[in-house]
């Protein structure tokens, strides 16, 4: 009686957690939705392994509600039961049977692992880009192209992406779930590599996969795959100049106050932190301040991007803390407006 108490209790919890782990299947950022040769070589492994665990599962469940039904104690029935300890055939069978769904699993794996292990660093044919993590934010630099950006990941289709990752301060893990699996970003200069496609035009939501601090749920970053000819107009507009805004006195105050830790175009300011080049075009503002496309808000696409400029760069700790940026400099009113509004203009045309 205690026991069936016992579920009925928590029968609810359960289902509760059902709905709420129900919750965490957006599509962009699910494993079972692949958009790339990577990520769909692991989906494939998973699937795999699944099905062998089921079988296991299954058969298991089966064998033991048979000998519970078969072999139950009858009323009245006080003898000892047939003993089968020894009984060489029944050994052989359940050792014969796991070993075969080991060796099933194994060998995909261990092609898929030397597949996916595949290094692309000193490949010419590859799209080389350098990931470096900070708290709590993306940089990435293209040496080949010599462009430096920061959030949004601009890659063509019809290349492969050999990623080399490492990180400016603590562990993070570099994780694009829809393109491929993550790697870690390790300090004190340690590199790894990985490498995926995105044969499909369309953006990939990437994220922070390792607890690294205060904002660690608000460190994701954009995978832009574009046609090889749009890549081609970004990397022209990325390397192009960039102007400083007309009015003298908002060019005075951002290349005092922003120029002093940000960049923009690939030559001007510094980069200990975000590259600035483009932001206006961007997905978002900070990874998290979504820039929703014209009709989607009361608001115009130019007026939504200045709305979440204006807010990030008043108070940035508000929206993601611990990003060490709320310190470093003091804005006027007219000073926040005109470089919210510059940035608001900074835009790249390439699409």
């Amino acid at each position: 009686m205690k026991r069936w108490q016992f579920v009925k209790r928590l029968a609810p919890l359960m289902a509760l957690l059902v709905l709420v782990l129900s919750a965490c299947g957006r599509e962009d950022v699910s494993t079972l939705n692949p958009q790339g040769p990577v990520a769909q070589e692991q989906l494939n492994l998973m699937i795999i392994s699944i099905t062998i665990m089921s079988i296991v599962v299954i058969a298991v469940f089966a064998i033991s509600i048979f000998v519970l039904i078969k072999f139950r104690r009858r009323k009245g029935d006080n003898t000892i039961p047939k003993q089968v300890e020894g009984n060489h055939k029944l050994e052989i069978i359940w050792t014969v049977i796991p070993v075969i769904m080991l060796v099933i699993l194994a060998v995909p794996t261990l092609t898929s692992v030397f597949k996916l292990s595949n290094d692309y660093s000193e490949d010419p044919d590859a799209l080389q880009v350098i990931v470096t993590a900070h708290q709590y934010w993306w940089e990435f630099e293209y040496p080949q192209l010599g462009i430096k950006t920061a959030q949004e990941l601009v890659v063509p289709t019809d290349k492969v992406i050999s990623i080399t990752a490492s990180t400016a301060d603590v562990i993070h893990s570099f994780w694009i779930p829809a393109l491929a699996g993550k790697i870690d970003t390790n300090p004190d200069g340690n590199v790894n590599k990985m490498y995926f496609e995105a044969p499909k035009a369309g953006v990939y939501l990437g994220k922070c996969a390792e607890l690294c601090g205060l904002s660690h749920g608000l460190m994701d970053f954009k995978v832009k795959a574009v046609e090889p000819s749009s890549f081609e107009r970004w990397q022209s507009a990325m390397t192009g100049a960039v102007a400083l805004p007309t009015d003298p006195e908002i060019a005075s105050a951002f290349e005092s106050k922003c120029l002093t830790c940000h960049a923009i175009g690939q030559d001007g300011g510094f980069s200990m932190y975000p590259n600035l080049t483009g932001i206006g075009s961007r997905e978002s503002v900070g990874g998290i301040l979504m820039n929703v496309e014209e009709g989607e808000a009361e608001y115009t696409y130019e007026d939504t991007v200045y709305n979440n400029l204006y807010k990030w760069i008043k108070d940035p700790e508000k929206h993601k803390p611990g990003n060490q940026m709320s310190d470093t400099y003091t804005l006027t009113e007219t000073e926040l407006e005109g470089i919210a509004e510059y940035l608001t203009n900074l835009k790249l045309e390439f699409e």
